[in-house]
């Protein structure tokens, strides 16, 4: 039997009134309409907009404002001319000292509803800087045959397709502000049609750009984006298939960036497409206030799970007596060994390990932990928390990308563990958008 296609639901045409009442977890603005809840892009509390339907769902539907009736205090001027149109960012109407507020009420928000947890004492937000921070990326390359070039950058809003835009504000100056020099020499080459991404790597000196190609480059490609680097002072790279096939343009050096930690005497070496954050300067600051707040000494075992490359592992190192690093990915590990030798540092060692299933049989795993690292992907550390029996931990460092997932973990550790939490806080990792960096301290009850 043929099924029958479903038909698209047409969306009002005319602009509706309504006030902001609150702001959803991702910074859009919440309002009601006929009892149903609406998230508008570009709305603030306490605002009254005119605003058009972009989607309509059962339980919701999304729009974007029209026209703005009343103007909260808070808003600004985006310094992006590209901003509403590029997905980037999300929150460049908003003043830059009011953005870390809105996330910490996010944050006190999401571990009242979701966790049902109250947080005793708030972390003063850590900050940096609000523009040219991001040192690492993954931006889009297409070309566009109607346009007549080659777009790099990031998606549209709410949209598959790459935004048509010149430069970047929150990318490091290195390349956000060369996305039509890139733009231009990729129309340049043979294999223009053949670059689906280009991943972004800034170390504290160094910048590489690892070009996904979907077919191998003519020797006249390699020369024009040779000559491309060597202009820009940024290493040129080729990867054929996955993150270890990236490799320098034939007879360039492999350049390896690196960042520095002061306050620890460390630096790290990665690859390009490995994940390190992208603030580094609000790391810096978020490695110092974990360490401190931990009071290492020599008579802790530390366990830091989901440690990736070691980025809080080895800091932790030149305090605490001894540290083991988990993460699931082995390349991270080999990579966090290998940084764990370049620093000299020999109290410390990295397991590869599934942390979503039981661990108890694993040798490392015998150890008696009496402080826990947590440092996990979006998704949280929900299946990773039953582990914690284990070890007993008098204290637990969380830190989190995404404050529903730690509310939701917080309310494990408390109502369910036993632990009580101590302190939580933001961190302005990602200014101009409304992705929230946040960090929560518990300890045994």
């Amino acid at each position: 039997m043929a099924r029958r296609r479903s038909r698209k639901k047409k969306l009002p045409e005319a602009a509706v009134a309504v006030t902001i009442e609150s702001l959803a977890h991702d910074g859009r603005g919440v309002a009601h309409v006929d009892g149903k809840v609406i998230f508008i892009d570009e709305a603030l509390p306490g605002e009254q907009v005119e605003f058009i339907y972009t989607d309509s769902r059962r339980d919701y539907a999304e729009g974007k404002v029209d026209k703005l009736l009343t103007r909260s205090e808070y808003r600004t001027e985006p310094k992006c001319e590209h901003f509403g149109s590029c997905g980037g960012c999300s929150f460049q109407h908003v003043k830059d000292e009011e953005q870390i507020k809105i996330k910490q009420g996010l944050l006190v928000e999401q571990f009242n509803r979701i966790g049902k947890v109250e947080i005793p004492e708030i972390w003063e937000p850590l900050t940096g800087p609000h523009w040219g921070y991001r040192r690492k990326a993954r931006m889009g390359v297409k070309y566009v045959a109607k346009k007549g070039r080659v777009l790099v950058g990031f998606r549209e809003r709410r949209n598959p397709f790459l935004a048509e835009i010149e430069s970047c504000k929150v990318m490091h100056p290195i390349v956000g502000e060369k996305l039509m020099d890139l733009s231009e020499m990729i129309g340049g080459l043979t294999i223009k049609d053949k670059i689906p991404q280009i991943e972004v790597a800034i170390g504290d000196e160094d910048c590489v750009l690892a070009f996904r190609v979907l077919e191998p480059p003519t020797d006249e490609d390699k020369e024009r984006m040779r000559e491309f680097g060597h202009k820009h002072n940024i290493s040129m790279c080729l990867q054929s298939k996955g993150p270890d096939t990236i490799v320098p343009i034939e007879g360039e050096p492999e350049v390896i960036p690196s960042y520095a930690l002061p306050d620890q005497d460390i630096k790290f070496n990665f690859k390009p497409a490995m994940f390190t954050q992208v603030n580094y300067e609000i790391n810096k600051k978020m490695i110092t206030r974990v360490i401190e707040t931990l009071e290492l000494n020599e008579n802790d075992n530390v366990l830091d799970l989901f440690c990736g490359l070691g980025n809080f592992t080895l800091s932790m190192a030149t305090k605490a007596g001894h540290v083991v690093g988990v993460e699931g990915d082995l390349p991270l590990v080999n990579h966090a060994r290998e940084n764990a030798k370049l620093n000299n540092l020999d109290n410390v060692e990295f397991h590869v390990a599934d942390l979503s299933k039981d661990v108890s049989g694993q040798a490392w795993s015998k150890q008696k932990f009496n402080k826990v690292m947590l440092d996990p992907s979006r998704a949280g550390a929900s299946e990773v928390l039953h582990n914690l029996k284990h070890w007993n931990p008098d204290l637990i460092m969380y830190v989190s990308c995404n404050p529903s997932t730690l509310a939701r973990d917080a309310g494990i550790l408390v109502n369910e563990m036993g632990y009580k939490l101590v302190k939580a806080g933001v961190m302005d990792m990602f200014p101009q958008t409304g992705h929230v960096e946040s960090i929560a301290l518990f300890k045994k009850g």
